[in-house]
């Protein structure tokens, strides 16, 4: 089906309505939908909490009687079966609505494909793939927990000019100013968790919650501590919200950890470390849709090497430290440059004095 200018712009605001959850809808996507009658926006609404109704449910109620015949643009197809709220494809049919354009079909195996088709068998024109990559990219989590059965891993770092993270003694704050740290905060608020090492846990003790952008929700933080080293008083800890993947099973830390409000998973691998892989695969059963990693260079490196970092989000100052500083990645020495990990640049922009990269692996 080919579509026409006003199903781009009208898709076009109900991806701008649906980013309007960006960082309150987990686990559930994000999803906007408009609906119009005769040329005009009869009713509009966005997805804001899981367990709350769902765009197509609150566009819906704001058009009333004008939704009959009209055209529904949803980012997501709708959904076809009871979860926390009924069916928003009956919804629709029951409102009588002519045509429903959606931007991607739902990747959850509960839908795929049948919310289309049950609107189809109600005689309602459908078609999908309207802005499909866009629709995509803003539930690139969502996609990933329900294809790939993980979460989508983001790697955030902020560095020198010359690649390097902090001083041989330890540190690093701070390497880049204060729109760039800001940004990074909004990188953490439409995260579902936060992962860190133990190494940043004790060498800088951050509290890893979002604090420079307003947000209703703060996300799990996740430490990686193969042998229970967290001390009791760290900052991350303080508040609740903590899981720690542990290896080594120690009972007498493991209480003392718990005693904090903590939760311990242990994951070992034949190594005796936390398997990261099973790690991320725990995290999409809980519902985690995006991880925003924020490490020293040995987990970084760590997660390259097993394949599991999806985005990288570099953050470059206008500095240079020097080459005895600590750098990104541990990533073993090459012998040949055939052995280079190539990224794709997705972003490249300013923000300050600084230098803000988006890159996956191609």
């Amino acid at each position: 089906m080919s579509f026409s200018a006003v199903d781009h712009g009208m898709m076009a605001r109900a991806l701008r309505l649906a980013e309007q959850g960006l960082w309150t809808t987990s686990p559930n996507p994000r999803v906007g939908c408009v609906l119009v009658r005769d040329g005009e926006v009869v009713g509009e609404g966005w997805h804001a909490k899981a367990g709350e109704p769902h765009a197509e449910v609150h566009a819906l109620r704001a058009a009333g009687d004008k939704a009959r015949g009209a055209t529904a643009y949803v980012t997501l197809e709708p959904c076809s079966h009871f979860g926390r709220t009924p069916p928003c494809a009956e919804a629709l049919i029951a409102a009588g609505v002519g045509r429903v354009l959606a931007a991607m079909t739902d990747p959850n195996p509960l839908v795929a494909g049948r919310g289309l088709e049950k609107l189809r068998l109600a005689g309602i024109e459908t078609a999908s793939g309207l802005l499909e990559v866009e629709a995509r990219e803003l539930n690139i989590g969502f996609v990933s927990r329900m294809t790939r059965g993980r979460p989508w891993l983001r790697l955030k770092a902020a560095a020198s000019l010359d690649g390097k993270t902090a001083l041989n003694n330890g540190l690093s704050q701070w390497i880049t100013g204060p729109e760039a740290r800001r940004d990074g905060h909004r990188w953490r608020a439409r995260a579902c968790a936060i992962l860190t090492g133990i190494g940043t846990v004790r060498d800088d003790d951050p509290a890893l919650t979002v604090r420079e952008v307003v947000t209703s929700r703060q996300p799990l933080r996740v430490i990686v501590d193969s042998r229970l080293e967290t001390p009791p008083a760290a900052r991350i800890l303080q508040g609740g919200g903590v899981l720690i993947a542990a290896a080594v099973d120690d009972p007498e830390k493991a209480a003392l950890l718990r005693s904090t409000g903590a939760e311990i998973l242990f994951l070992p691998n034949a190594d005796g470390k936390v398997d990261l892989r099973d790690l991320m695969i725990a995290l999409g059963l809980r519902g985690i849709n995006e991880v925003h990693a924020e490490a020293g260079f040995k987990l970084n490196g760590s997660l390259l090497r097993e394949g599991l970092v999806d985005e990288l989000l570099l953050y470059l100052a206008p500095c240079l430290i020097g080459d005895q500083a600590s750098g990104l990645f541990n990533l073993p020495e090459l012998t040949t440059l055939s052995g280079k990990r190539n990224l794709q640049i997705r972003d490249l922009r300013q923000l300050g004095s600084d230098i803000r990269l988006i890159a996956r692996p191609s």
